[in-house]
């Protein structure tokens, strides 16, 4: 009784304490960075999920489904398993017995065990956190299809209207073009790229334009007379160099947001999904690569090359960068954060399917192996303690990764690309 009021205790005091620190990194920092490292700590324990759902499916016995590392702040029972926090908030993990032939297992229990089951169901519980992750990330994808919509090139939009010295108002503010209208057509001509507009505008300078504008849904024409650009001048300095007329109307272009219905989003959230899994696979190649590696020392004790663009376009993330670009991303909308948070799920599922110890791909070879080598009525026992030397080169490999990509965004942080 006084170890469960204990418990109990530890966890009030927990879970104040969270409030508090929300509350005064929402205040500090404001909404997005909570929002974000929530969002992170939600993604690591849906993936653990994964793995608790399947083991208990198939008929795995689990023991311990945790969110957290270190001290016990508070669990409870429940049947089998038991369910609790601990205190430090970097992730979780799922404990079912017998992940290894030379764990000691009671014989009652021995059927319920990983080492037990089937082939079909040992791939399933292994590849289930990967799972979640496509899951998560087709659900993002379907949401920002579907509820705010994403960037299309095809539909050119006012972004924002450039500020002419000596002029209050620019041509197309003075012909009631308004930020976020999009422009459909011009003259009759249908308008599908930023390219075309520029083209057509810079023409007819000092004709007027007839402008089909869509805003809000509701079709509107308006009148536009573009100005000579060689007329007029930017503070500082002049629009255009050239000597021939060159029409401008003062917008800065913008990709529009569009949304697709719910039925259609299904398969255009399956496209994207799978242009995320290609250039995941790609860029885990790249992460690996002993090139990169090379340039991440070079960076690390240079940083002139750690604040190169070029560098910076390539570089790996680590979590603070990961957490810092989410952020980043709120400030052109929700729909690039969403974009960025299956992104994430998508490189952490492949990522984690890499046939290799300590990761769940590793276990998924493992049981391959164990199938291939199994004979009728024989099962193959594979022993993993002869895999340790390849397991331990591969951890100092992360290792190297995560320190290095870690000090980077501390020291020298990637360049916002949401500017």
């Amino acid at each position: 009784m006084e170890s469960n009021t204990k418990s109990r205790r530890s966890l009030m005091i927990f879970l104040v304490s969270i409030v508090v620190f929300v509350a005064l990194l929402t205040w500090i920092a404001g909404w997005a960075l909570p929002l974000v490292i929530f969002t992170i700590v939600f993604i690591v324990m849906a993936h653990e999920f994964g793995h608790f759902i399947t083991a208990k499916r198939a008929g795995m016995k689990v023991t311990d489904f945790f969110v957290g590392f270190g001290p016990v702040l508070w669990s409870t029972t429940i049947g089998e398993t038991r369910y609790g926090v601990r205190a430090i908030l970097a992730g979780g993990y799922v404990k079912v017995p017998g992940m290894t032939w030379t764990e000691t297992i009671d014989a009652d229990e021995e059927p319920r065990t990983y080492r037990a089951a089937s082939y079909p169901r040992k791939v399933l519980f292994a590849s289930a956190g990967s799972l979640m992750h496509l899951l998560m990330a087709l659900l993002l994808l379907w949401g920002a299809l579907t509820i705010i919509g994403l960037p299309s090139s095809s539909h050119v939009g006012v972004g924002s209207f450039e500020k002419w010295k000596g002029h209050q108002e620019n041509a197309a503010q003075l012909a009631g073009v308004k930020l976020g209208d999009q422009i459909v057509a011009v003259n009759g001509t249908l308008i599908s790229s930023d390219s075309q507009l520029i083209n057509i505008v810079s023409h007819d300078s000092g004709k007027q334009l007839t402008l089909l504008i869509n805003r809000a849904g509701r079709d509107l024409t308006l009148h536009a007379t573009p100005v000579d650009g060689t007329t007029i001048n930017f503070p500082g300095k002049p629009t255009t160099k050239s000597s021939k007329p060159h029409g401008y109307l003062g917008i800065e272009l913008a990709n529009l947001h569009v949304r697709d219905s719910w039925y259609a989003a299904i398969p255009a959230s399956v496209t994207e999904a799978g242009s995320l899994l290609s250039a995941a696979a790609h860029g885990i190649v790249h992460v690996f690569s002993p090139g990169e590696f090379s340039s991440l020392f070079h960076q690390v004790a240079s940083p002139k090359a750690a604040t190169n663009p070029i560098n910076q376009q390539t570089r790996p993330a680590s979590i603070v960068g990961v957490v810092r670009f989410a952020v980043q991303s709120t400030q052109t909308g929700p729909g690039e954060l969403l974009l960025v948070l299956a992104a994430v799920n998508i490189f952490v599922g492949v990522l984690n399917m890499l046939p290799m110890l300590p990761l769940d791909g590793g276990y998924v070879a493992i049981a391959t192996y164990e199938r291939l080598r199994s004979r009728r009525g024989v099962r193959y026992h594979a022993d993993i303690n002869k895999l340790a030397p390849v397991a331990y080169a591969f951890m100092a490999v992360l290792l190297v990764l995560f320190a290095s990509t870690l000090f980077l965004d501390i020291a020298h942080p990637i360049a916002n690309p949401f500017r």
